[in-house]
């Protein structure tokens, strides 16, 4: 069990977008990277694909940005937070964050 998934809502604690919050949509070619909703944009110029019935031109794109730059966000506390993991009584391992002990849905 992965401690980010994805679906969870992260925020950025280093780098450029540092306090932008959104919403993991996939991983990268290795897991130690993340792509984030609306973070890390970067200008791709892409040609013309008449198959596809792409136009082309100049397009915002999403890019990977490392794991260890990102948390988990506590919507209760409205912060960054660490997240565990623990057994409940029967027997489902589930993720909790640290700070408040509630259990990530």
């Amino acid at each position: 069990m992965n401690r980010i998934k994805k679906g969870d809502e992260v925020i950025v604690i280093a780098g450029k977008d540092k306090g932008k919050r959104g919403i993991i949509l996939g991983f990268g070619k290795d897991a130690s990277k993340v792509i984030v909703e609306n973070i890390n944009i970067a200008k791709k110029h892409e040609k013309p694909n008449p198959n596809k019935g792409t136009q082309g031109g100049i397009v915002n794109k999403e890019m990977p940005i490392h794991i260890s730059n990102i948390a988990l966000y506590n919507p209760a506390t409205e912060k960054a937070d660490k997240v565990g993991f623990k057994f409940l009584e029967d027997g489902r391992k589930v993720r909790f964050f640290k700070s408040n002990n509630e259990v990530i849905a």
